[in-house]
């Protein structure tokens, strides 16, 4: 790390600095991020109520001024920006490296998928992009990418994140299970519908393209015969 660089926690004092750092960074990524949704007013009243006892909050000061900041919980990385002006100084590996030691267990993140310099910059980290969404569940409504830094035990960690997930499916499958069973009694038919199973299966095939549409008609298939099975 530089010698003119200086990381230390943020205070409430601090956060008015680091609202401005916010809206310079993403300002200065130009077409990486999406148009703002909130005006600048709106987004320094957000950094204005962070409570301070729910994240760690750092800034970065080079040469004596605020030249970023990293935004963290036990769990995943909220932000991290570094001001146009002090870019390329080593201001975001210092930053990215104090969280990393501070969560040697791993962490997430998220990134625009429009977002080409973060990504690259996180893959040179050792981090690794999991799942794509839509943007449909983020403000801006722009594709974006859970990313992982996996820590000092990668195995262990993604086969965490593997557990927290097959718990999800199993309260799916449940759900799914529960309305089969019940959906059975108002039917007029007990036959299978081939057109509506047809139509599910493009829903779904288009939430996860990678599996396409043949691996999830066959998924489909499976769950909603063993679904019917379990309800005679």
């Amino acid at each position: 790390m530089s010698t003119d660089l200086v990381l230390r926690p943020a205070s409430v004092d601090d956060l008015p600095v680091v609202a401005e750092l916010h809206l310079a960074a993403r300002r200065g990524a130009g077409v990486a991020f999406p148009s703002p949704v909130h005006p600048d007013d709106e987004a320094r009243a957000w950094v204005a109520g962070w409570d301070l006892t729910a994240y760690d909050v750092w800034v970065a000061e080079r040469g004596g001024e605020p030249a970023g900041y990293a935004r963290w919980t036990a769990t995943w990385l909220d932000d991290l920006y570094v001001h146009p002006d002090h870019q390329g100084h080593g201001v975001g590996t210092a930053l990215f490296d104090l969280v990393a030691s501070t969560r040697p267990g791993g962490f997430c993140l998220w990134v625009f998928e429009s977002n080409t310099p973060a990504r690259a910059f996180y893959r040179r980290r050792g981090c690794l992009e999991l799942e794509r969404t839509d943007g449909s569940a983020n403000e801006e409504h722009a594709p974006d990418i859970r990313v992982a830094w996996p820590g000092a035990d990668p195995l262990a960690f993604l086969r965490g994140l593997i557990d927290e997930t097959d718990l999800e499916l199993g309260d799916v499958l449940a759900r799914r299970t529960a309305l089969t069973r019940t959906v059975q009694s108002v039917k007029p038919s007990t036959e299978r519908d081939a057109v509506r199973e047809a139509e599910i299966v493009e829903r779904v095939a288009a939430v996860v393209p990678e599996l396409g549409t043949q691996r999830v008609a066959r998924i489909v298939d499976a769950i909603i015969a063993e679904s019917l099975d379990a309800s005679r």
